[in-house]
C-alpha cells in the first residue's frame, strides 16, 4: 500500500472532499467540517488543522486538531479530534503515521501538549499518549489522554 499523508492547509483543493469524508464518517454535517477547514486556510491561528491519508486519490483516514472536542475542560487544549481510518485500512500503521505527523506538525508550531478524548482503552498508549483524566463530554464521561512532545 502506498498512501500519502496530506496537511490540508498545503492541499486546499482536497478540502471539499475531506469535509464530505469526515461528515460521512461521523454523521456530522459536512458544513461543520468545511467551516473549520476554511478557518484553517484563512490562517487565523495555529488551530484548527486537518490531516488526511490518501491512497490512490481516495481519502482513507484522517484527523483534526481543534481547540475543544466538546467537553467541559476548556483548559485542556488543543484537542486531536475526528480520528478515523476506513475499515479496510485498519491495522496497517496509518493511524500511527497520522498521529506522528500531527504531533510533529503541532510541535513545529510551538504546541507542546495535545489532548484527545476517546472511549478506546489501550490504543493510544501504544502511540505514546497517557491517560490524563475523565472529562464530561456531550454524551457523558469520557477518557482524556495527553501527549507531550518536543519539537523535532
Amino acid at each position: 500500500m502506498d498512501y500519502e499523508i496530506v496537511l490540508l492547509r498545503e492541499r486546499p483543493e482536497l478540502v471539499p472532499e475531506a469535509a464530505e469524508w469526515f461528515g460521512h464518517c461521523f454523521g456530522v454535517p459536512e458544513s461543520a467540517y468545511l467551516e473549520s477547514m476554511e478557518e484553517m486556510l484563512e490562517g487565523r491561528g495555529t488551530v484548527p488543522q486537518w490531516y488526511v491519508a490518501v491512497d490512490g486519490g481516495a481519502i482513507i483516514a484522517g484527523m483534526g486538531v481543534i481547540e475543544n472536542d466538546f467537553h467541559e475542560r476548556k483548559d485542556l487544549r488543543p484537542n486531536v479530534c475526528a480520528v478515523y481510518t476506513d475499515e479496510p485500512y485498519r491495522g496497517r500503521g496509518i493511524a500511527r503515521a497520522l498521529i506522528g505527523t500531527v504531533c510533529q506538525d503541532m510541535a513545529g508550531m510551538g504546541i507542546d501538549t495535545l489532548y484527545l478524548v476517546t472511549d478506546h482503552t489501550g490504543l493510544y498508549e501504544r502511540y505514546g499518549w497517557e491517560f490524563y483524566c475523565m472529562v464530561q463530554g456531550d454524551d457523558g464521561p469520557e477518557r482524556m489522554y495527553a501527549h507531550r512532545m518536543e519539537e523535532t
